[in-house]
């Protein structure tokens, strides 16, 4: 017999009218399995699965987190393995009518005392790494850009031991596109905005093609560029605009390969200099900017990893920070309760315009919400993306949201509680978080991802034990001890929390920083490729 054979059986209800909870144990339970209620499996359930605690007739309400996740199609007796092929999914949402500000919390108590070692910029914002990053314009100079990346990160990086890395901000975009179409302006000021993200010092290095529909001076216009030299505000003017420093491909002074390897390098050198003279300073924990994000999600996550990342959202709320949650699949079928925690009317009618969006959006592509969910969400019990949204919406916590960006918008200081509006993409949303100004990036996954930026640190939050065991070298946090008792929600919360503060300090590197776990940027392009 199987070890998960030999333990007790294990569920977990989310609220008291739930009619289904899930299977804990490791390996699932088998049929015959006796709970402590006399309820006893029909059939093998699956780890993350759920059972049916009462007789469901068909065309009745499934009930987890007390919302109908799905419609019976049959008969489903009581011990039964309740799956997405036995679920009818509901209709999402109207967008009107709904309730706009009702909730009034009492206020969260501050949170004092908290600080981090960060890198201060010109702009007033903090960066959590000392990082060169190097534009490009197109993706026709990636290739480029990659080997001089390389030769910079051997040749040059020793010799600025302040400096933590360089990396290459490649894309897809940038030619072959309807660059003047309406939706263009959002891979435009996703790129502009990654490029000002507050991990690179305010240094800017541009390397471009030429004759690239995207042209330098279209993605940092004047006055995009903060001064990060003072000297220079004296030398030249107060009212003085800092030139864009551009690497162009095609000039006529690139006469073979290596001689655009050795302008890129020496343009470097100059921004390698100016990054080196930088120290790390204490900061308050409310210069923090983080983004919280989940993927390869499994059942486990609205119940372990997702609201122990809430409790901590409340806690840098608190210490007045910034918290961006996103995915805007992820969140279509809990509106009602967002609208309902948004500060005013203005907060949740920017949020109703951004599903609004979304939708329309999809239906171009005909194509809904029910897209979203994956089969590793199905295989790791998540029914639809219903019952996804229910456990995706608790990493946001119970503050207040006070304020809502369009996808690849900038915080611009903004503090708080913000729906970020993203699409639910892993690489996507990552993407569009760094463009808003995040610093920091807590990913919780339970089907497992070797998911990580090169512009933030990713902190990853294991759902389960088993697969804090088998990717002990790839998960920084377990909250599967939430699931067997042995640490509670606000335990993990504050594990969290404090690992924030080290890994923001440079105290401590994540495990994807460990292994230079990269995913590429992906861009959010609405607009038609031509």
């Amino acid at each position: 017999m199987s070890d998960a054979n030999r333990q007790s059986p294990l569920t977990i209800r989310m609220h008291d009218r739930d009619n289904v909870a899930i299977v804990a144990n490791d390996g699932g339970l088998p049929a015959g399995t006796t709970f402590p209620s006399g309820l006893t499996l029909r059939e093998h359930v699956p780890q993350g699965h759920k059972v049916a605690l009462v007789d469901l007739p068909a065309d009745g309400a499934v009930l987890r987190y007390n919302v109908p996740i799905g419609f019976a199609i049959r008969d489903i007796p009581a011990g039964s393995w309740v799956h997405e092929r036995l679920l009818k999914m509901p209709a999402a949402r109207e967008l009107d009518n709904l309730p706009i500000a009702t909730v009034r919390p009492a206020p969260l108590s501050p949170l004092d005392g908290y600080s981090f070692d960060g890198y201060r910029n010109a702009d007033g914002s903090v960066g959590t790494r000392n990082i060169l990053a190097i534009t490009t314009t197109v993706q026709c100079v990636a290739g480029v850009v990659d080997f001089a990346v390389k030769r910079i990160r051997e040749e040059l990086l020793p010799r600025f031991p302040n400096v933590d890395d360089v990396v290459g901000l490649e894309h897809t975009y940038g030619c072959g596109v309807a660059i003047d179409a309406p939706d263009a302006i959002v891979p435009i000021r996703t790129l502009r905005n990654i490029s000002l993200n507050p991990n690179f010092g305010g240094e800017v290095m541009v390397v471009s093609l030429g004759c690239e529909k995207l042209q330098p001076e279209r993605l940092l216009p004047p006055g995009t560029i903060p001064i990060v030299d003072e000297r220079s505000v004296a030398d030249v003017g107060v009212n003085a605009e800092p030139d864009l420093d551009v690497i162009v491909l095609q000039g006529e002074k690139h006469v073979g390969y290596m001689s655009m390897i050795e302008s890129i390098m020496a343009s470097a050198l100059v921004h390698l200099e100016r990054l080196n003279d930088r120290r790390r300073e204490t900061v308050p924990a409310s210069e923090l900017v983080v983004g919280v994000q989940c993927g390869g999600s499994d059942a486990f996550s609205g119940v372990t990893a997702n609201p122990a990342v809430g409790f901590c959202t409340d806690l840098l709320v608190r210490a007045g920070a910034t918290v961006m949650f996103s995915e805007v699949t992820e969140v279509r079928d809990g509106i009602d309760q967002l609208t309902s925690r948004a500060i005013d009317a203005d907060v949740a009618e920017a949020m109703i315009r951004q599903m609004a969006w979304y939708d329309a959006y999809l239906e171009k592509g005909r194509v809904d919400r029910s897209a979203n969910t994956t089969p590793g969400n199905k295989k790791g019990g998540l029914s639809n993306i219903v019952e996804k949204a229910m456990g995706s919406i608790v990493k946001s916590g119970s503050a207040p949201i006070v304020g809502v960006l369009s996808p690849g918008e900038k915080l611009n200081g903004k503090k708080g509680l913000i729906f970020a509006a993203t699409p639910a993409s892993d690489f996507i949303c990552g993407t569009l978080q760094l463009a808003a100004g995040m610093n920091l990036h807590v990913f919780t996954t339970g089907r497992g991802t070797p998911y990580g930026l090169a512009q933030c640190p990713v902190i990853k939050v294991a759902t389960r034990n088993d697969l804090a065991r088998r990717w002990h070298d790839l998960m920084d946090i377990n909250a599967g001890t939430i699931a067997d008792g042995s640490a509670t929600i606000e335990e993990v919360g504050w594990q969290l929390f404090h690992l924030m503060l080290d890994v923001a300090s440079g105290r401590k590197k994540t495990w994807a920083e460990h292994h230079r776990l990269h995913n590429a940027l992906v861009l959010f392009n609405p607009a038609p490729v031509t």
